[in-house]
């Protein structure tokens, strides 16, 4: 069991940086969520995805960031999951300090970019929420955010899509 007593059982920093260039995922979701003031509800998470056989390794990189929750995933799958917003800061904080090496680096810098919008209250109007669905259009596989395809979206006025 890892303790902060024992240096020698903690994860390296550049061991977990390389790890999460190969193994992580920063994803911003944009859901239909009517009580909130735009009727879209921004869900920014990080998470580590792996076989249930490497569920400890998933805890000690919840101990590592202090933040998120092991779950289930699919099937035999579980995962890191971190959304909590404080919690996301810390995550940010570290790879601002030990950069990824991978294009995962570009999808960290918009996930950052979404997280400090969301921070000045941009998610909670039209136009910022646009912005933040154009930012994470960018990201991972380039998947059009449903707000953007929404039709009530479509109805507001033509967006231009930058990428």
């Amino acid at each position: 069991m890892l303790t902060a007593d024992n240096q020698q059982e903690r994860l390296d920093p550049q061991w977990v940086t390389g790890f999460v260039d190969g193994e992580g995922c920063f994803h911003v979701s944009i859901n239909k969520h009517e009580e909130m003031s735009t009727g879209w509800q921004v869900l920014p998470e990080f998470r580590i995805v792996q076989h249930t056989r490497d569920e400890r390794l998933l805890k000690e990189l919840q101990r590592f960031f202090q933040a998120g929750k092991v779950v289930v995933n699919h099937g035999n799958r579980k995962e890191l999951r971190i959304r909590k917003l404080n919690e996301l800061r810390r995550v940010i904080v570290f790879f601002e300090q030990h950069p990824l090496m991978t294009k995962k680096e570009n999808d960290f810098r918009i996930f950052r970019e979404v997280l400090r919008s969301m921070e000045r209250d941009e998610h909670l109007t039209q136009e910022g929420l646009e912005k933040i669905a154009n930012l994470c259009w960018r990201m991972n596989r380039k998947v059009k955010p449903r707000y953007l395809e929404s039709s009530e979206t479509l109805r507001r006025k033509p967006l231009t899509i930058s990428g």
